[in-house]
């Protein structure tokens, strides 16, 4: 059985960085495109991040750029979002995703496996 498994999420404040982590079980995703979304109180997931099988081509939504950093290691199965110099308005659930042939990287419909999400609060 497929399992995605987000870990690091907590309180911070402004400023702060935390390291998210998925761990993926019962399948190999060496070869996905995986992804972290997110979801605030009473708004749309949103896209944050993405990364190729290989890890060389990386993609990430305009508000986070410069600011989170996705990377994978695919001899672990995992995979990481590296936020620095957080926001308040990066409060959200975080949910790592994973997709075989994913065209659209914001779209969720195209990412076949999903984890339970870690919840990130940062205060002001």
């Amino acid at each position: 059985q497929v399992q995605l498994v987000e870990s690091g999420g907590g309180l911070v404040q402004a400023g702060g960085s935390l390291r998210l982590s998925c761990a993926a079980s019962g399948r190999t995703f060496s070869s996905y495109f995986m992804g972290w979304f997110r979801q605030a109180p009473g708004k749309e997931r949103e896209f944050v991040a993405g990364i190729t099988w290989s890890g060389v081509g990386t993609y990430s939504t305009d508000s986070v750029k410069g600011r989170f950093t996705i990377s994978r290691d695919n001899a672990k199965n995992t995979l990481y979002l590296q936020m620095n110099s957080l926001k308040p308005e990066d409060t959200a659930v975080y949910y790592c995703a994973v997709g075989r042939y994913v065209v659209n990287k914001a779209n969720g419909g195209e990412y076949g496996y999903w984890g339970q999400g870690t919840q990130v609060t940062v205060s002001s």
